[in-house]
């Protein structure tokens, strides 16, 4: 609890002046995978005076960043911690719109239909299950307005490949999968379910819900960058990265990328 506060605290309160906080968000879209995904094509400039849903908004960062910037913000999540720091985020942050918590699970909230302009989720659909995924989406079709937006940054797995040497590489807290035992022992308590998280995928469930569906794939490149060492050329190679892999062909980036944005826009209102 005091770590996701003190992100919050260095976000905003050491910040002298909205100019900092814009600087530091800036920086923020430019370098780091999911704050370059999920506000990719300048979101930040499109939250002024709009109502948002975040699902899943865990240490309540995200949600705060789009209250600053002018949002209307309900944040949902299962946790009761996330109430915990949006209130202490409330008292501490001068938001024009006070942050809004919507506790417990999504599918049993009481929400207004037709109500939000967009509803957001910063690596939040992939601990759904499929089947959870399409409850979410036919419940998300009626709350959002008629011309509503959804915006999803989550991982890609588009090569078998790539897929592979990922689980052959160990990180802190997950062994490698040659390490059968210890990976069959991890693998049974990974919050994690088995699903199809590529983007054909999520493409698929855009076309038949919504009228707009948009894929765009982030960090082909960037993904390379973590064999550099963390240094003072880290963080300016990695806004590089982005640049470049956009050169990339379409087919080509897709195939390569580590995550994507997804983006559904004017949900069919049939599904209802």
């Amino acid at each position: 609890m005091s770590h996701k506060l003190g992100l919050i605290r260095i976000f905003f309160q050491i910040s002298k002046s909205f100019a900092c906080e814009r600087s530091v968000i800036n920086d923020a879209t430019k370098t780091d995978t999911s704050w370059v995904g999920l506000y990719y094509g300048q979101f930040q400039n499109q939250l002024k005076g709009k109502i948002v849903l975040e699902l899943g908004c865990g240490d309540c960062l995200n949600a705060a960043v789009m209250a600053k910037l002018g949002a209307k913000v309900y944040a949902n999540d299962i946790s009761q911690k996330s109430g915990k720091i949006i209130k202490e985020l409330n008292s501490k942050c001068n938001f024009q719109f006070p942050l809004q918590f919507i506790e417990g699970d999504f599918l049993f909230a009481e929400v207004n239909h037709d109500y939000f302009d967009f509803v957001i989720g910063k690596a939040f659909v992939h601990h759904l299950t499929e089947e959870q995924e399409l409850e979410f989406t036919k419940k998300i079709v009626t709350i959002l307005k008629p011309n509503g937006v959804v915006r999803y940054f989550e991982p890609a797995v588009n090569s078998k490949f790539l897929d592979y040497l990922r689980w052959l590489t160990p990180v802190p807290g997950r062994p490698s999968i040659i390490q059968r035992n210890k990976f069959k022992n991890w693998k049974l308590n990974d919050p994690h379910p088995e699903r199809d998280n590529s983007s054909k995928h999520y493409k698929i469930i855009g076309n038949e819900y919504f009228e707009y569906t948009k894929i765009v794939p982030i960090g082909a490149i960037e993904r390379f960058c973590k064999l550099i060492p963390t240094s003072k050329y880290n963080r300016p190679l990695r806004r590089i990265s982005y640049k470049v892999e956009r050169l990339l062909p379409k087919s080509l980036n897709l195939l390569l990328t580590r995550s994507h944005l997804i983006e559904y826009k004017n949900p069919k209102k049939n599904y209802r």
